[in-house]
């Protein structure tokens, strides 16, 4: 009974102590949460107002229902040749995102396959290079990628821009710790049952890793959708421009389409929005699953 006692009174003297940090916790991601939220919500709010008013007072979240106005999006969805260009921006990049998750993805997950589920001579070591690759930063690669596509004649194309990205070594790196997790019995099984390789790995494991295909595959999205230094750097021709590239070019010396800016910037946030509202659960899952077994 003392024991109990003696519990009770130490377990009553630190829920204060619990509801301090838990407070100060949720406090600091409140104001976490706002600060990320603020840009977000200022240019939303931005999208409605003549462009004008933002050069005049900038980016603001009080609501002014007298400056408040769709003309910014009824002049990007009309026609002419502004939204034109923009549709024509907003085509090059969902091309380049869809081929840059698909093909990143795949390509990724045989890489780290092989590396998981296979022993063979320097296998550790080829592990260790592609892991090393993650610590040169992109502007050393830059140069000599950009040397490459000239001579393999890709400039000014779209696989110009994918191909660099494509064996992504932190893609690879999720997807060997993920696969890590699994075991390797269920090769054997079905090896025993008369399976070939290409059927194990595309039927029978693939399958398992499907939450580590959404957190890659939004994460590798977002990377596509938002580059802007790379495809700068490859395509020259202005019909070839992925959407924030030409965005970009909307702000010259001799003249800001403002109005085209911010309703277009939010716009573009759309997809990349609704992909990450579907498959939020699965991000969730393939993270923790991912860092279980290493």
């Amino acid at each position: 009974m003392e024991n109990q006692k003696e519990r009770k009174s130490k377990s009553l003297a630190r829920t204060p102590k619990r509801l301090v940090f838990s407070a100060l916790g949720t406090g600091f991601f409140v104001l976490l949460s706002i600060l990320i939220a603020f840009p977000v919500v200022a240019g939303l709010l931005a999208s409605f107002r003549p462009g004008t008013e933002l050069i005049r007072k900038g980016l603001s979240i009080k609501i002014d229902p007298k400056t408040m106005t769709l003309s910014n999006y009824l002049y990007l969805f009309g026609k002419n040749e502004d939204s034109d260009k923009y549709f024509m921006w907003y085509k090059n990049s969902l091309i380049i995102t869809v081929l840059s998750v698909v093909l990143t993805l795949f390509i990724c997950y045989f890489v780290a396959y092989g590396l998981t589920m296979y022993d063979f001579k320097c296998k550790n070591l080829l592990f260790t290079i592609v892991i090393a690759t993650m610590m040169v930063p992109f502007e050393i690669l830059m140069l000599p990628m950009y040397k490459e596509i000239i001579k393999l004649g890709l400039i000014d194309t779209y696989a110009g821009v994918l191909i660099p990205g494509l064996c992504n070594a932190s893609t690879i790196f999720f997807f060997r710790q993920y696969l890590s997790g699994l075991p390797k019995e269920l090769l054997s099984a079905a090896r025993i049952d008369g399976a070939n390789e290409y059927y194990i790995a595309v039927k029978i494991i693939l399958p398992l890793t499907k939450p580590a295909f959404a957190s890659m595959g939004i994460l590798t999205a977002m990377g596509s959708w938002n580059a802007i230094l790379w495809p700068l750097l490859v395509l020259k021709d202005a019909r070839k421009f992925t959407l924030p590239i030409g965005l970009n070019t909307l702000l010259t010396p001799y003249g800001n389409n403002y109005d085209v800016l911010i309703a277009g910037s939010m716009f573009g946030i759309l997809p990349i929005f609704v992909i990450f509202l579907i498959f939020q659960k699965y991000i969730i899952d393939g993270m923790t699953a991912g860092a279980v077994k290493g």
